[in-house]
């Protein structure tokens, strides 16, 4: 069974939030990566993403119903991934650390930053510039 995850690029007026992950981590050590995690049984891609969130940076989100951007990596494969991208613009609350178990850092980035920074993955660059623009 692959890792279905949800993920979040906010975007606010200094950029794109990014969530740096500890280096002690398993998946994506040490990388930067969107807030988000996978889904819990019985949960959409939306609901997952709204609860990590409100889990990881302690905001109420307004997710929109579909993601803007999917990747699926060897579907078949306990190491698959599904990965659904949602881009939210609105939210109520100052994102701030609370999941610090996870990351060590948040970061407001902008698109000249992006080459600078080691990326969660390969793909992020090319959508995050998109996003950017």
């Amino acid at each position: 069974m692959p890792h279905v995850v949800a993920v979040a690029a906010l975007r606010g007026p200094a950029g794109l939030l990014l969530a740096h992950r500890r280096p002690d981590l398993d998946y994506y050590p040490d990388c930067w990566d969107l807030p988000g995690g996978h889904l819990e049984a019985g949960e959409t891609g939306r609901d997952a993403l709204v609860r990590e969130l409100r889990e990881e940076l302690g905001i109420e989100a307004t997710v929109p119903a579909d993601p803007a951007w999917e990747l699926t990596e060897d579907p078949g494969s306990p190491e698959g991934l599904v990965l659904g991208l949602w881009v939210v613009d609105a939210w109520r609350g100052t994102p701030v650390d609370v999941a610090t178990d996870e990351h060590d850092d948040l970061r407001w980035i902008r698109r000249h930053e992006l080459p600078g920074l080691e990326l969660a993955h390969p793909s992020y660059a090319a959508v995050l510039d998109a996003l950017l623009r």
